[in-house]
């Protein structure tokens, strides 16, 4: 969405075409505030941005580091990885996990919201019922405080959805921690369609568990603009089974337009199924 997903990702790192207001994970449509915010990012963290494998268009400078590609989030301490695999450049619209999943497995994660309308934790069952519905031996259970993935508010800025926390920690196989939800956003507000903020939600939880973007490797097919997330250190793997040409319907696509319910389709369900069940 170009306010659609804005979110994600620290340090276990790692990411339509409309005429009117797109949403992008983490894209902002206010260009005055984005070149206002690009003005606050030295030359310097362009280049440990760009060497970490991810574009330097549209960077924000945010509390505790910054955001690129729409909605991947970067702490300060992260810019000093080095990435130990070359960014991948493949032009197929498939499904692609980082290289750390959620471990072991079965496993239920606990998920609860705070600071948030009551439609909101609403949207929050509905996205988690998508998931347990597969039969996976990932599952979800919604918790009135303290969950594993922490669904609150934050003040975003002008036309910023979200933003997640990033991806499956290596070493503890957990998910990061919170999801950011920007309740003041227009395109969400304190009444959202319920079945469109669950996709939101749905997506960012992807971003939790190991998923990319789907079409990581050019956001332009879903954003209209952008161009190859790169590996960025977590990895882009291949899904086997998933496809090889555009999949417009996709609940990982980098930008999905406001409104608009993304359910899991054919091909997201053989991706989770294949990591998960």
């Amino acid at each position: 969405m170009k306010i659609t997903i804005k979110q994600a990702a620290g340090l276990t790192l790692m990411v339509a075409i409309l005429s009117g207001v797109v949403y992008s994970c983490k894209r902002d449509n206010n260009q005055d505030l984005v070149q206002q915010e690009q003005k606050t990012v030295s030359d310097e963290a362009k280049k440990q941005i760009a060497s970490l494998g991810y574009n330097t268009d549209n960077i924000r400078n945010v509390e505790g580091g910054y955001v690129v590609e729409g909605d991947i989030f970067l702490t300060h301490e992260s810019l000093n990885y080095k990435p130990n695999s070359p960014v991948l450049r493949i032009a197929n619209d498939e499904q692609y996990r980082t290289n750390c999943l959620i471990t072991p497995l079965p496993k239920t994660i606990t998920v609860s919201i705070s600071g948030l309308p009551s439609g909101y934790t609403t949207a929050t069952d509905i996205a988690i019922a998508r998931y347990n519905a597969l039969g996976l031996r990932l599952k979800f259970t919604r918790v009135a405080s303290g969950g594993q993935i922490k669904i609150q508010y934050a003040s975003l800025g002008a036309g910023i959805l979200g933003q997640s926390a990033g991806f499956p920690n290596c070493s503890t196989g957990n998910p990061p921690s919170p999801i950011k939800l920007n309740s003041d956003a227009n395109a969400l507000g304190s009444n959202p369609n319920q079945n469109y903020l669950a996709t939101v939600i749905a997506h960012e939880i992807g971003h939790t568990i190991g998923f990319r973007h789907t079409d990581y490797f050019n956001r332009a097919y879903s954003c209209g603009s952008g161009g190859n997330e790169g590996s960025a250190g977590v990895g882009a793997v291949h899904i086997p089974g998933t496809p090889t040409g555009g999949d417009p319907n996709s609940w990982m696509l980098a930008c999905i337009p406001n409104g608009v319910n993304r359910p899991f389709n054919a091909n997201d369900i053989i991706a989770l199924r294949y990591l998960y069940q």
